[in-house]
């Protein structure tokens, strides 16, 4: 008798076992990460095509720091090279006329068609040629040292990788208000009008930088304290300006120090023009 009743004990107990995966699925629904999902259509990603035709150095693919910021010197630095040279051009337009105004010696018709042209690409007023009209434009019309265009052009696209610096060669951030005029960024908040601007030239992008920080207000204490620098026969020193670019920045301040930092870190690279 005790046999037939552990022989059916061992019955009863594989009945259960054989059947128990049945019962734990019929009584046990599938929790979040066993239920099978159906698959999403996979959606193909989206290239971002140019906005130029200039062929650009792949930074993102140099892996050795010193080469990477060689290569990115020397693919910008021409450029600041060039438009420094440009300014200083107009500087001696400027000075001549200015030393001439001072003797009370009549402008030529060259000069003063070469003063409306500086006048208005700068913004300034040029109603009157005067001592005091051209000493204000002489504040405006002035270089920007070379290891600060190229420190803001580093920091600003990421060594030239950027999606503004590939896209639309934004090497320097700078924005634009008329729709279509760049790119719109993708943490644009829905009030926000601005775009990053896009150019067809690295030159291009250069020039519009410079010509920023020449004339917009937000930048007037830089101009202010290279004039100070030029009256008292000093050098343009990049750091000594950086303070003016507090508002070029949400970062205020921190961009500020940043840059200092940048410069002095750098400064192996920045060789005389």
């Amino acid at each position: 008798m005790q046999v037939r009743v552990i022989q059916l004990v061992i019955f009863l107990v594989s009945v259960w076992a054989l059947s128990y995966p049945f019962l734990y699925e019929t009584t046990y629904p599938l929790t979040s990460e066993q239920t099978i999902k159906p698959k999403k259509p996979s959606v193909p990603k989206v290239v971002e095509k140019p906005l130029h035709t200039v062929k650009l150095p792949d930074f993102s693919s140099i892996t050795d720091v010193k080469e990477k910021k060689q290569r990115f010197f020397d693919f910008i630095k021409p450029h600041v090279i060039a438009e420094n040279t440009k300014i200083r051009q107009q500087r001696a337009t400027l000075e001549i006329a200015l030393m001439m105004l001072q003797m009370d010696e009549a402008l030529t018709k060259a000069q003063t068609k070469k003063l409306n042209n500086i006048f208005a690409y700068y913004r300034l007023d040029d109603e009157q040629f005067t001592v005091e009209s051209v000493q204000e434009a002489l504040k405006h019309v002035d270089i920007i040292p070379r290891e600060l265009a190229l420190m803001q052009a580093a920091n600003e696209s990421a060594w030239g990788t950027s999606r503004f610096a590939r896209i639309g060669l934004n090497f320097f951030g700078q924005w634009c208000y008329k729709k279509g005029c760049g790119m719109v960024p993708r943490d644009r908040n829905d009030e926000a009008a601005h775009e990053v601007a896009a150019f067809q030239s690295v030159r291009a992008a250069v020039k519009s930088y410079f010509r920023n920080i020449n004339t917009h207000d937000a930048y007037r204490q830089l101009r202010e304290k290279r004039a100070e620098l030029r009256a008292n026969k000093l050098p343009i020193e990049a750091t000594l300006l950086t303070q003016g670019l507090v508002a070029y920045s949400e970062r205020g301040d921190a961009y500020v120090e940043e840059l200092n930092d940048m410069i002095r870190h750098n400064k192996d690279y920045f060789d005389e023009e």
